[in-house]
């Protein structure tokens, strides 16, 4: 089994690569209510040959009916990581929406190991839950 087995959505930005995998967080939602919940795994992989430190993120979050949120802030989960070449940092959240389904995509605000600041994109990546697929049916 590949990295690629693992993941399903991922993008490379000057040699730092984001991967995805969103999953369903049936425990978490309630379709009569109104409220469902995605948790999605993240890995940040440093190939650009220098450490780099990811210190903001910026979310575009789409829900079914095409209603946007932006989300900013620093680091991630309560951290700023430093990733030094060669070396990967993994972690996981989650996203409620008020409708079945919706769309993920962002990027990282990070610095390198000379000070210069880089914009690492996430790939777009889809938000499905059980209920969105038998209303397609």
């Amino acid at each position: 089994m590949g990295i690629g087995d693992l993941f399903a959505y991922e993008a490379t930005t000057d040699g730092i690569t984001v991967r995805v995998q969103p999953r369903f967080a049936e425990d978490q939602s309630d379709a009569s209510h109104g409220h469902w919940v995605w948790y999605y795994h993240i890995r940040i992989e440093n190939d650009s040959g220098a450490p780099v430190q990811l210190v903001d993120r910026y979310w575009i979050i789409t829900d079914g009916e095409g209603k946007r949120r932006d989300v900013m802030g620093e680091g991630v989960v309560g951290e700023q990581p430093l990733i030094a070449h060669g070396a990967s940092f993994d972690y996981v959240s989650g996203c409620p929406l008020t409708t079945p389904m919706g769309n993920m995509r962002g990027s990282y605000g990070m610095i390198d190991s000379g000070g210069r600041r880089l914009e690492v994109a996430i790939p777009s990546f889809d938000l499905i839950s059980p209920d969105s697929k038998r209303a397609a049916n």
